[in-house]
């Protein structure tokens, strides 16, 4: 009897910290709110993935700082003004939609979607991101980069995991639902 074996497809996972009314980062950037709680397996989380998708700013913001971008996961930066020439250490990707569309059918790890609400808003329309992920932080930013930019309604999402850890975090994980998929 032959034995059909099939891949594991690759999801689009848009994994996060959120501040409780809605933030993923400060007016400026900035992300020294988020706890980086020791609960959290961040070593077991990076082997999910091979491969990073960011927008312009949170390239610009990641490259800045120390330790800069992923190690060992490819890095591609969706953006419609950065010259691939001038970053020879990502992929500059001008079709954020037909890029993760094409990456989806590849064989590979899942794909995590960093930072940036109006990539992921983009890649939501598109139908393509297939998971949310948050992490809930129990602080207030009252201004800053909202989760997701405004749009379109978006898909239903069923959520599969919830979890609080010690420090008040509330991590969450849905599945989006485009049309009861």
């Amino acid at each position: 009897m032959k034995e059909a074996t099939e891949a594991k497809a690759r999801r689009v996972r848009y994994s996060v910290a959120m501040s409780l009314d809605g933030f993923i980062a400060d007016r400026s950037g900035g992300y020294d709110w988020i706890i980086m709680d020791p609960e959290i397996d961040f070593n077991a989380f990076f082997e999910e993935f091979d491969t990073v998708l960011m927008g312009r700013k949170s390239y610009d913001v990641a490259r800045s700082n120390p330790g800069g971008l992923m190690p060992g996961m490819e890095t591609i930066v969706c953006s419609r003004t950065l010259e691939a020439s001038d970053h020879s250490d990502v992929v500059i990707a001008t079709d954020a939609a037909k890029t993760v569309a094409a990456l989806k059918k590849k064989p590979g790890k899942d794909i995590w979607l960093f930072g940036g609400g109006s990539l992921f808003r983009s890649l939501l329309d598109a139908r393509l991101v297939d998971t949310v992920e948050v992490g809930v932080i129990p602080v207030l930013l009252s201004d800053g980069v909202p989760l997701l930019t405004e749009g379109s309604r978006s898909p239903s999402l069923k959520l599969n995991e919830s979890k609080t850890l010690s420090n008040g975090t509330v991590m969450l994980v849905y599945s989006v639902e485009y049309d009861g998929r």
